[in-house]
């Protein structure tokens, strides 16, 4: 289940990381501000995986 979640995050991050393009690409600041948010998103859930697998021992 940990491979499924970090391919989910992953996948949030890269979504992000193209609004985030785009919204530089047409000026758009509220999507700029919303692939950030969805990086920043996607990073706090990885780290939480991070820790329950630490926890895991995996």
């Amino acid at each position: 289940m940990a491979a499924d979640n970090d391919a989910k995050n992953a996948a949030e991050k890269l979504l992000g990381k193209g609004k985030e393009a785009v919204g530089k690409i047409t000026n758009n600041d509220e999507l700029v501000a919303e692939g950030r948010a969805d990086q920043a998103k996607s990073s706090v859930k990885q780290a939480g995986e991070d820790v329950k697998d630490a926890i895991k021992g995996d």
